[in-house]
C-alpha cells in the first residue's frame, strides 16, 4: 500500500486512553507513533478524530481524558477510526464524591490591574453603553427603530466615553402565566441586563397592555440604585406605544430621551481597578475534537489565573457536563453545592423527558463532522473550561454569579440562551471558543473568540480573536492560557474584539422560555 510508509502522529491524552485525537489528518495506512507504541491506520482520520490505540472488545468502556466517553458498539481493532459508527453513548453511574477533591494548590500571583467603570454597587463595567429594552416582543421593532437612530454615530469623538446604543429585543414578554416560570426567568434576564456594570443608562419600551409590563419589572427587582461611587445612574423613563400614541411617537420621545442621557452616561470614566472585578463567562460553542485539547483547557488556565486574582469565573451548559458532573461534584467547596449540581441534572433528566427527548441528544451534526461522537465526550472537553479551582455555588439561569470563585449556572447548551444567562448574571468580560467557527457577541459584554485549532482561525481570521491551535504544534497549555488571560485584561480597559468590530451583539440576546405560550 502506498501510503504505509507515511508516519503521522496523534495526540494520547492521558496513558491509559483507548483512543488518540488527530492533530492533522491522518491518511489511510499510515504509520501513527503513539504512547510508545506504533500503530497503523486503519482508515483515514480527520483534524480532531479519533483512532484507536488499542483493541476494543464490543460493549467495553471507551477512554479519552482517562474517562468513559462511550462503549463500543462493535469490536474496535487498534487502527480503526472511532466515531459514532462504533460507539455509542449507554448511561453509566457516576461516582460523584461530593467534595473529596482538593484541586492543586496555584502559587499566588502578583496584583493586577485594568481600566474599569466602577458603578454604585462596586461592580466594575469593562464598556459603557445605553440599553434601549423591549419588555415585549410587540415593541421590539420600534425599540430597534430607537436604537438605529443611533447608528453609524462617531461616539468617540462626541461622547469618548460611551460605547454605543443597543437595543435589547425578543420574542416573549406576554402570552405566558403572569409571575410564572418564564415571567419570572425573562424578568430576571431584563432586569441583569438594565442593572448590568457594563450599561450606564436605559429606557424601556412596551406595548402597553402585555404581561412583562415595565413598571413591574421596576418594582419587582428594584432597578433605580442609590449612587454610592461615581454618577448617579439616572431614573429610566419608560415608553409604552399606546400611551405614546403610536410607534413614530413612541421613537421621536425614545430618542430625544436617550440624546438626554448621553451627558450623564459620558460623565462615567475608567479607573484602575483589581483584576478581582473581573466576571469571567466561560462558553463554546460549534465544538470539534480539538476543543478539549487546546482552547478548553487554555480557557480553563485564564479562569483560574481570574480567581487566583478574587476574580470570578462562571460556567453554564448543564446539559453538556452531562456524564462529566462527577468531575465538578468532586471539586464542590461542600456537599450541598455538589447536591444542587446533581439536583440540576436531575431536573434536566425529568425536563427532557416530558417531550420524549433525551439528555443526550447531542452532539450536532457539526460537532460530530469536528470529530465529537457522544455528548460523554463532548462534557469532557467542555468541562476542561473550568480549569481547576473549586465549585463554590450552582446558581440558577440568570441569577447574579456572586463570587469570588468558580461558579455553575445552570444554562441550556444553545449558545445564544447560554450566554444571555451568563451576562443576565453579571459577566463582564465572555470568552469563547470553538473549533468549527461559531460566530458570536452579545452586547453588552466584550466577546473574546478563541479557535481550537490553525486553519479554521487562519479561514475566518477576521471573527477569530485568540488561536489556540499552535498547542497542536508545540506551545504549552499553560503558555496559550496565560496569554489569553493577558487579553481578558485589554479586553475588559477597552481593547475592541472582533465581534465588536463587525456590530455583534444585539440577534444574539435570547432568554430561556421553558414554558408553554399560552
Amino acid at each position: 500500500m502506498a501510503t504505509a510508509t507515511r508516519s503521522a502522529r496523534a495526540v494520547l491524552l492521558r496513558g491509559d486512553d483507548d483512543v488518540a485525537m488527530a492533530p492533522a489528518p491522518i491518511p489511510l495506512g499510515a504509520s501513527v507513533e503513539v504512547g510508545g507504541r506504533t500503530i497503523q491506520a486503519l482508515a483515514p482520520i480527520a483534524l480532531g478524530h479519533k483512532i484507536a490505540v488499542r483493541d476494543v472488545a464490543e460493549g467495553r468502556p471507551v477512554r479519552k481524558y482517562g474517562q468513559v466517553i462511550g462503549f463500543a458498539s462493535k469490536p474496535i481493532p487498534a487502527g480503526s477510526h472511532v466515531h459514532v459508527h462504533n460507539l455509542r453513548a449507554d448511561l453509566f453511574e457516576r461516582d460523584y464524591a461530593y467534595a473529596s477533591e482538593r484541586g492543586p494548590s496555584h502559587p499566588p500571583e502578583p496584583p493586577r490591574t485594568f481600566q474599569g467603570y466602577l458603578r454604585p454597587d462596586g461592580r466594575v463595567g469593562t464598556r459603557n453603553y445605553i440599553a434601549v429594552v423591549s419588555t415585549v416582543n410587540c415593541s421590539a421593532s420600534t425599540s430597534r427603530y430607537i436604537s438605529e437612530r443611533f447608528r453609524g454615530r462617531d461616539f468617540s469623538r462626541s461622547h469618548p466615553n460611551v460605547d454605543g446604543v443597543f437595543a435589547i429585543t425578543h420574542k416573549g414578554g406576554c402570552g405566558l402565566p403572569f409571575e410564572g416560570k418564564d415571567h419570572q426567568i425573562l424578568e430576571r434576564v431584563l432586569a441583569g441586563f438594565v442593572r448590568h456594570p457594563n450599561v450606564a443608562a436605559y429606557v424601556l419600551v412596551g406595548l402597553g397592555c402585555e404581561g412583562a409590563y415595565a413598571e413591574h419589572l421596576i418594582e419587582t427587582h428594584h432597578l433605580r440604585l442609590a449612587s454610592k461611587n461615581g454618577p448617579t445612574p439616572p431614573s429610566p423613563r419608560v415608553f409604552t406605544i399606546q400611551e405614546e400614541g403610536g410607534i413614530g411617537r413612541t421613537v421621536e420621545a425614545a430618542v430625544a430621551a436617550v440624546e438626554g442621557l448621553l451627558p450623564a452616561a459620558e460623565a462615567w470614566k475608567r479607573s484602575d481597578q483589581p483584576a478581582s472585578k473581573i466576571c469571567l463567562a466561560l462558553e463554546c460553542g460549534g465544538s470539534d475534537g480539538n476543543s478539549g485539547v487546546t482552547a478548553n483547557p487554555a480557557l480553563g488556565v485564564a479562569a483560574d489565573l481570574v480567581i487566583a486574582q478574587g476574580g470570578t469565573a462562571v460556567l453554564g451548559e448543564t446539559t453538556e457536563i452531562y456524564g462529566a458532573e462527577h468531575l465538578l461534584t468532586r471539586r464542590a467547596v461542600s456537599a450541598e453545592v455538589g447536591r444542587k449540581l446533581v439536583d440540576r441534572i436531575k431536573w434536566w433528566e425529568w425536563y427532557t423527558g416530558v417531550f420524549g427527548a433525551e439528555i443526550n441528544n447531542n452532539p450536532s451534526p457539526g460537532n460530530k463532522a469536528g470529530g465529537l461522537s457522544t455528548i460523554y465526550e463532548k462534557s469532557l472537553g467542555a468541562l476542561a473550561k473550568a480549569g481547576s479551582s473549586p465549585l463554590v455555588d450552582v446558581v440558577d439561569y440568570a441569577q447574579p454569579a456572586k463570587g469570588p470563585g468558580l461558579i455553575f449556572m445552570d444554562t441550556p447548551g444553545y449558545d445564544p440562551v447560554c450566554t444571555t444567562g451568563l451576562v443576565a448574571g453579571g459577566a463582564n468580560v465572555l470568552v469563547f471558543t470553538t473549533g468549527r467557527g461559531s460566530v458570536l457577541g452579545l452586547k453588552p459584554t466584550p466577546c473574546i473568540k478563541m479557535a481550537t485549532n490553525t486553519p479554521m482561525f487562519k479561514k475566518m481570521k477576521d471573527d477569530m480573536d485568540v488561536n489556540a491551535g499552535t498547542i497542536l504544534d508545540g506551545e504549552s497549555v499553560e503558555a496559550v492560557g496565560r496569554s489569553l488571560f493577558e487579553q481578558i485584561l485589554a479586553v475588559a480597559s477597552g481593547e475592541r474584539t472582533r465581534s465588536e468590530g463587525v456590530g455583534l451583539g444585539e440577534e444574539e440576546f435570547a432568554p430561556w422560555s421553558i414554558g408553554p405560550t399560552l
